[in-house]
């Protein structure tokens, strides 16, 4: 069903998960061959994200632009599995398909007799993976904004004097679909030695922990609490600080190493500082941060932006300009990240690493983000092997006509 040619070709993906997580897994899938089917629930007309819209966007449309973030490349199947016909046509594709993706609140897949125990005993190949808010034993939904407040991101995040800040993209919901397709690509690698299928489950909390990396050792090893630095780095400086230019153009430094530090100070034309023993050392620099910030400072409003930028790239001292998001998908780099449709607006990747052979062939006529309940009919009768009359018949208990 799938014209799309790659690494998982002949893979059947069901999906049964909805917003960011869960379907980003999915696309996933689909950017690298696989046949991806989103279940979506015919009782509340499917993925709530086709209603979250911009003041900007049509509203006739249930195809948003935050639904398109994460659901290119899939059919669409209206189903509402709390009915008995519904819940068996969903047991056929069960049967013939190779991962579910799942974002049930615990309790809930069981209730609805869509558990990994269920399925599996259709399909012993089955793998199946589960994002949850906290795990197994907490029934608590897993919102983004409050697993950022609760795994500490919120705190860390902002400048000292401001207020705890959430990020601008749900940064938990991410990190949880990295950790999941890394536990189905690990669960498929398993399955090809053993035959058996796997369960795999993830949660929003625990993956957020595990992105503190840093920030965390700082507190378990080091003994210190994190506190709110800005864009500024804990143990690096300068590194992340934001500078503003003679053109009035904000950029960024990632000076890593003393010998960086040394070419930034004789590009800025005050090679001084790096004989400095007060800086010298980035140790030195972390305890005397704000006197090299500010000597940096007024350095860089003598300096136009892109001529600095210039001078520091061909000296390898890691910087860049500060971009708005139209800035960013002016870069090559992201004009590389897009999806195209004829008539449709472009889309992003998922993938965003390289195979040796060709990916970006292989997703030449990558399917756009789907109508609700646009392939209904498709696949039930191309893959469970429904009739026509029965699908309408599904249709009507479901009361969709």
């Amino acid at each position: 069903m799938n014209q799309n040619k790659g690494a998982f070709e002949g893979l059947l993906v069901l999906e049964l998960a909805s917003v960011l997580a869960g379907p980003s897994v999915g696309q996933f899938f689909g950017e690298l061959g696989a046949t991806v089917i989103k279940i979506e629930n015919a009782a509340t007309q499917g993925d709530v994200t086709r209603r979250w819209k911009l003041e900007t966007e049509d509203k006739a449309s249930d195809i948003s632009a935050y639904f398109s973030a994460a659901n290119w490349g899939k059919k669409s199947v209206a189903l509402d599995i709390t009915q008995p016909a519904a819940l068996q046509a969903l047991y056929k594709l069960v049967a013939q398909a190779d991962v579910v993706i799942a974002s049930y609140k615990p309790g809930d897949a069981e209730k609805l007799g869509v558990d990994y125990t269920s399925l599996q005993q259709l399909n012993p190949r089955l793998i199946y993976g589960h994002i949850t808010g906290y795990g197994p034993d907490d029934s608590r939904a897993g919102y983004d904004a409050v697993v950022q407040a609760e795994s500490g991101f919120m705190y860390l995040n902002g400048e000292s004097e401001s207020e705890p800040t959430k990020m601008p993209v749900a940064l938990v919901d991410v990190l949880a679909a990295h950790q999941l397709k890394e536990g189905l690509l690990t669960a498929l690698y398993l399955r090809e030695r053993t035959g058996k299928g796997h369960y795999i489950t993830v949660s929003l909390m625990q993956a957020a922990v595990s992105a503190l990396v840093n920030q965390a050792t700082n507190y378990l090893v080091a003994g210190h609490n994190p506190q709110r630095m800005g864009s500024s780095h804990p143990n690096i400086v300068p590194y992340g600080s934001v500078f503003t230019s003679r053109d009035n153009k904000q950029l960024v430094l990632a000076v890593g190493d003393d010998r960086q530090f040394r070419r930034l100070c004789q590009i800025l034309g005050a090679p001084e500082l790096a004989d400095d023993p007060a800086f010298a050392t980035n140790a030195a620099r972390v305890q005397n941060r704000q006197r090299i910030n500010q000597q940096l400072k007024q350095l860089i409003a003598q300096q136009d932006r892109e001529e600095l930028l210039q001078q520091l790239h061909l000296q390898h001292v890691p910087a860049g300009a500060i971009n708005t998001i139209e800035e960013v998908f002016a870069l090559p780099q992201a004009q590389g990240m897009l999806l195209h449709r004829e008539q449709v607006k472009p889309g992003v990747k998922q993938v965003a690493f390289h195979l040796s052979t060709d990916q970006q062939e292989s997703i030449q006529g990558f399917d756009a983000p789907p109508y609700y309940g646009q392939h209904t009919a498709e696949v039930l009768q191309q893959l469970a092997g429904f009739s026509e009359s029965q699908v309408q018949a599904l249709r009507q208990i479901e009361g969709k006509v």
